[in-house]
């Protein structure tokens, strides 16, 4: 079946969606609300099993709270903290959350977390009621979000709408021991990294002083998992493993030294930075990653003409290259040699 199934629908039906669009008052991406609309009656005319529309309906109506949540602090800088629910007030565990939140919010970042207790509750508490956010899941025995977050969350019904907020809104991750849940969500941010269905972002599984757990976890994709092919080598490489939360409020901070931002504009990758490069770092980035590349070299570029359509991150200087799609797991390592640069700005504050 085509993506796009508007063919579908009756033409008298598509111009009464655009005239109630034009009555609502929309006219910023209006293209994309009539699809949204037509996706709807497309479902009606499919009879779709009820079940099936309950599910769509939830969706979308939880994404729409969500964004709105959001939206205030688009601007800020977010890292999401995942973790027990079931670590204890207590445990050292909690006490790191508490302190690596701390961290990152003296650093001008917003803590995002599942709203519920244990690490979650951590990290709101180092972040303050005024830095923190809540994506909160309806379970029986999670009945409501912890009351640091109360005033600012948004609750799901399902896991894959919390899912895609917690890790679209971040510009950084952190992650605590926890169960199945938290597994869950480190596993598909390495998947998401590894395919390139998510941009690059810094990833730190953070443990208590002397602490196993992530570093058996490291041991067996080092030992298992690489050797037997199901990964490539140097996947975890993206990971910083760490007992220290100076190391880990660094880390989340540090890839943002002199990397902004990327996008694809056809076949072409364009790395937007904070600073500029010389010719000689070029050269030098040409040789370390021309594996990488599809064709061509790593140059320096004005930006392209999608970009200047979009009016898209126009002051920042820019390099572009044609990643070979099937290196996009590797681009982090393109991303940390610019923040390595002796040309990149010397801290780790986010632009405006």
């Amino acid at each position: 079946m085509p993506e796009n199934t508007s063919s579908t629908i009756p033409h008298a039906v598509t111009e009464a969606l655009r005239e109630v669009i034009a009555e609502a008052g929309i006219d910023h991406n209006a293209d994309l609300v009539a699809r949204i609309l037509a996706t709807g009656v497309g479902l009606g005319l499919d009879d779709a099993d009820r079940l099936d529309l309950k599910i769509t309906s939830s969706a979308l109506s939880e994404m729409r709270a969500a964004f709105q949540l959001f939206a205030p602090y688009s601007d800020v800088p977010k890292v999401t903290v995942f973790g027990s629910a079931r670590t204890h007030q207590d445990d050292a565990l909690y006490r790191l959350t508490v302190d690596v939140a701390a961290e990152l919010a003296r650093r001008g970042w917003m803590v995002v977390t599942g709203a519920g207790p244990g690490i979650m509750q951590a990290a709101a508490e180092g972040a303050g009621a005024a830095q923190s956010i809540g994506v909160s899941i309806r379970l029986p025995f999670e009945s409501k979000p912890n009351a640091i977050v109360a005033e600012r969350n948004v609750a799901m019904k399902y896991f894959f709408t919390r899912k895609l907020m917690l890790v679209k809104e971040s510009r950084g991750f952190v992650c605590l021991p926890g169960g199945f849940g938290t597994l869950d969500e480190m596993f598909e941010l390495l998947t998401l990294q590894q395919t390139g269905k998510a941009d690059p972002t810094p990833i730190v599984l953070l443990d208590r002083p002397g602490g196993t757990f992530w570093s058996a976890l490291e041991r067996f994709v080092h030992e298992t998992l690489s050797p037997a092919g199901v990964i490539s080598p140097g996947d975890f490489d993206r990971v910083l493993v760490t007992d220290s939360t100076d190391a880990a409020a660094a880390a989340i901070t540090a890839f943002w030294r002199n990397y902004d931002s990327l996008r694809w504009v056809g076949g072409r990758l364009v790395l937007r930075l904070r600073a500029a490069p010389t010719d000689t770092e070029i050269d030098v980035l040409n040789e370390l990653f021309g594996d990488l590349l599809a064709g061509g070299r790593i140059e320096r570029s004005a930006p392209l003409d999608a970009e200047v359509a979009d009016d898209d991150r126009l002051s920042l200087p820019r390099l572009v290259m044609r990643l070979d799609q099937y290196r996009v797991g590797s681009l982090y390592r393109i991303i940390r040699a610019v923040n390595g640069l002796a040309s990149a700005p010397a801290d780790g504050t986010l632009p405006d």
